[in-house]
């Protein structure tokens, strides 16, 4: 609006002529100062700050004023000013804004909640607008027959439900119904803030459970159909974020049964930002079993691979994540595998620029390989194998661990244990068996016991090979569980029946010392028994652990007994 039409009824409100032709004087001499005053900032408004000083007091004579016409020109004044310029605001300008909110004219009502909106921008404004009760008048303006103050009122409980210490306050008012019930209006701008505002409301527990309380789940699902796109986002985001809560996902089962078409058709729509959460959204609901097959069943794999090879990186995340979460469930690692992503995977192994993806990726690569011959051959065929081993040393600890865990896992196939060991998997699991991350200790013993042989060429390098593994995992300083793993792999080694390998193992003196260590610890363990009462699974592991290193001690005694004859 220009300088003059700002403000035009201030002109008109200095008085009327009566019968006489006299003018009766219908303002106060503040109010008429207020008016001039206003009238000289606003033609020099670009230089002029309306939030303190002058300016404000004259913007708040008129919005104090009994005059509907006067607090027409504040409340406009207000909504066009906060319209360009937003910033942090005291009491002084908040309380004229807040009083014209409470007037009885629409056009009042409405640039006064506009202009409140505008604030509620700043995180500091968020909280002073609801300490001064801003709140309650928001949600009486809600309430309001007129869809342009409906539409304002809204937009700024959106904006005010961005701040963690406003969401609970919202959440405990009578707001939350309001907005599930304005989600439903005819009018898009009505119900795009209001889904707007109910995904803001969804980022802690108790608020999404309040949220679930009020009704919100049907009208959340409903409108995923919406022709808006923004809708559409909002919705779909708020639904994956309720999906987070195990008791709420029970809830989105009985509400609607086509709630995963729903989503998976979202995956194909126009808007990347709604693929991504459809994606997500499907993610969180695929912690269940009954989703997890509901999505494969559903078809879901098709726009799932879509988004996996796009160049997109939220659109790759979000589907990477949601395919591992449903290679989980053993039923579907061959559809997955027959629907072409095993490659893809491989792929994204390489995708140093996210360690999640990488990591997901991996994750699902071993999930894959999990129960099937067939899937295990497929991905070692596919040159996963090859691919971690190039990578496996360059990349983070995480995708380390899960990088290990995965050839773990391949190697238990005896059919490809020779084909793994030609690939040179041992020249770089048996270092890693000396990382400072202990999963990835763990997972690099447990994948190299798997033959015997060409163990031999690798005893003492590389890293000290794996005479330096056995000797490190016997050590009397690591944890039981690794000193288990030890003992037991030199088990595996003797019962392997390999001359020169088993020769190497019983000349060793540290590795004989540290197993006959073991073994003669059992005596004293259960003089201390009655101590680890209460310690989870102390009991098992070390009975276990002993009466293997008593049968590989004595092993080792016969080997070497034999020799000396």
């Amino acid at each position: 609006m220009g300088n003059v039409a700002s403000c035009s009824c201030c002109q008109d409100c200095f008085g009327k002529r009566n019968r006489t032709g006299l003018y009766e004087p219908l303002l106060q001499e503040n109010e008429r100062e207020a008016i001039a005053e206003l009238l000289q900032f606003l033609e020099n408004r670009n230089h002029t700050n309306f939030f303190e000083g002058e300016p404000l007091r004259a913007l708040s004579t008129l919005a104090f004023s009994d005059n509907v016409d006067l607090q027409r020109s504040a409340a406009l004044a207000f909504a066009e000013i906060t319209e360009k310029d937003v910033r942090q605001v005291g009491r002084d300008t908040l309380n004229p804004i807040l009083f014209l909110l409470q007037s009885h004219d629409v056009e009042v009502q409405r640039a006064a909640s506009a202009a409140l909106g505008n604030l509620a921008v700043n995180t500091e404004n968020k909280l002073l607008i609801v300490k001064l009760g801003g709140l309650e008048q928001l949600i009486r303006q809600m309430g309001s027959p007129n869809v342009e103050v409906q539409c304002n009122a809204v937009g700024c409980i959106t904006n005010l439900a961005t701040h963690d210490e406003n969401k609970a306050k919202i959440a405990r008012s009578d707001a939350l119904r309001l907005l599930v019930d304005l989600a439903r209006s005819k009018d898009q701008r009505v119900q795009r803030n209001a889904t707007g505002a109910l995904l803001n409301m969804t980022h802690t527990q108790e608020n999404r459970q309040q949220l679930v309380n009020a009704g919100a789940i049907p009208v959340l699902i409903g409108l995923l159909s919406s022709p808006d796109a923004d809708v559409q986002y909002y919705c779909t985001t708020a639904l994956s974020n309720i999906a987070v809560d195990a008791g709420n996902r029970k809830k989105l089962a009985q509400t609607d049964s086509r709630l995963v078409q729903y989503l998976i058709a979202l995956m194909e729509t126009k808007s990347l930002k709604v693929q991504c959460q459809a994606a997500l959204a499907l993610r969180n609901l695929a912690s269940d079993e009954k989703y997890q097959l509901e999505i494969v069943r559903c078809k879901g794999l098709t726009p799932l691979l879509r988004l996996l090879k796009s160049s997109f990186l939220p659109l790759i995340l979000s589907s990477v994540a949601c395919i591992r979460n449903i290679s989980i469930h053993p039923a579907n690692e061959s559809p997955i595998i027959d629907e072409g992503f095993v490659n893809p995977l491989i792929e994204l192994l390489s995708y140093d620029d996210n360690e999640e993806i990488q990591c997901h990726a991996i994750s699902t690569l071993r999930n894959l390989a999990a129960s099937s011959e067939r899937n295990k051959k497929a991905i070692v065929e596919a040159g996963a194998v090859e691919r971690i081993r190039i990578l496996i040393n360059q990349v983070p600890a995480s995708v380390q661990t899960e990088m290990t865990a995965a050839i773990a896992v391949l190697a238990l196939s005896e059919e490809l244990k020779q084909r793994l060991l030609s690939m040179g998997v041992l020249e770089v699991l048996v270092p890693l068996t000396s990382s400072r991350n202990m999963e990835v200790q763990g997972n690099s013993a447990a994948a190299i016991v798997k033959d015997y042989s060409p163990f031999v060429q690798v005893w003492e390098k590389p890293s000290g090979g794996l005479c330096g593994f056995l000797v490190q995992f016997l050590d009397e300083s690591q944890a039981i569980a690794f000193q288990h793993i030890g003992v037991w792999t030199i088990e595996q080694f003797l019962d392997g029946n390999d001359p020169e390998l088993i020769s190497k193992i019983a000349q060793s003196p540290e590795i004989v010392q540290a197993v006959t260590r073991i073994a003669k610890t059992s005596d004293r363990s259960k003089e201390t028994k009655s101590e680890k009462i209460g310690e989870e699974g102390n009991d098992d592991l070390d009975g276990d652990i002993y009466g293997l290193a008593k049968r590989v001690a004595n092993a080792l005694s016969e080997i070497e007994g034999g020799k000396k004859q």
